[in-house]
């Protein structure tokens, strides 16, 4: 009997145990219906850090600064102003780009004929342009015939409505002074003759144009060294060689002969 209740005690002390280690198992295993505060669940903020966007800075382009347009010097365009005056029929005498007294005749008498300020100055910048630029000779604005200018020391022969021919001459002297006059061609005498004024002077293809000063011509001389570039004759007008000749067969009797300007 003492033996029954021994195993009795004994069981019932067992089950206690047993169920002391089943509360506790059950207190660690058992699933929890409160979600851990430690638990890592998806942020659904939007995150306010941007994001690093690489900077890209403009293409700075060099500033080029434009040159200054150098302003040429008139002598610059000497030689092509030269060769477009000898084109033109305006003669210069050399062409090597050096205005001599003979090129400044030819500008002289381009300034004239071109409505430009008549002088015998050297090449300017405007005198550059406007010959360069011209293509033909101008129309002549006066009537046909033959005009003496002192101051280019220039003749221009004029038939019909062009400049035939642009002539170097040389009018009188100081103390002979060509008269600044307006004749007709009243006498042509060919070929070669002595003055009647000055001995040993000789004359070639005149044409004499006062009837009140019958001394008065144009004619070639002996030599073209005689023809200057400044007045240097006993009042005729000398004209260069065989330029004269051409003049002489061209102009009939009658026509017009003017002289004028100073030197």
């Amino acid at each position: 009997m003492s033996r029954r209740r021994g195993l009795v005690a004994g069981a019932v002390v067992l089950s206690f145990v047993l169920a002391g280690c089943s509360d506790v198992a059950a207190s660690e295993t058992s699933p929890s219906n409160t979600p851990s505060s430690t638990a890592s669940s998806p942020s659904t903020t939007p995150s306010t850090t941007p994001s690093a966007t690489p900077t890209v800075k403009p293409t700075v382009k060099p500033t080029v600064t434009p040159k200054p347009r150098v302003k040429q010097k008139p002598a610059y365009y000497a030689l092509r102003v030269e060769r477009q005056l000898d084109k033109l029929g305006y003669p210069v005498g050399d062409i090597d780009g050096d205005i001599t007294a003979r090129a400044k005749q030819a500008l002289c008498a381009w300034r004239e004929t071109n409505g430009m300020p008549v002088s015998r100055a050297g090449l300017t910048l405007n005198d550059a342009y406007s010959v360069l630029n011209a293509t033909k000779r101008p129309t002549p604005t006066r009537s046909p015939g033959i005009y003496v200018n002192k101051t280019c020391q220039i003749l221009y022969q004029i038939v019909g409505n062009t400049y035939k021919r642009i002539v170097w001459i040389s009018t009188g002297a100081p103390g002979y002074d060509t008269p600044n006059r307006t004749g007709k061609v009243w006498r042509k005498w060919a070929g070669a003759h002595e003055s009647s004024l000055y001995e040993d002077a000789y004359m070639y293809d005149s044409l004499y144009f006062l009837k009140d000063r019958p001394g008065i011509a144009l004619h070639g001389s002996r030599v073209n060294s005689l023809i200057k570039p400044y007045p240097a004759s006993h009042r005729c007008v000398r004209v260069m060689r065989p330029e004269i000749h051409q003049i002489y067969a061209d102009t009939p009797i009658g026509t017009k002969v003017q002289v004028y300007g100073e030197y």
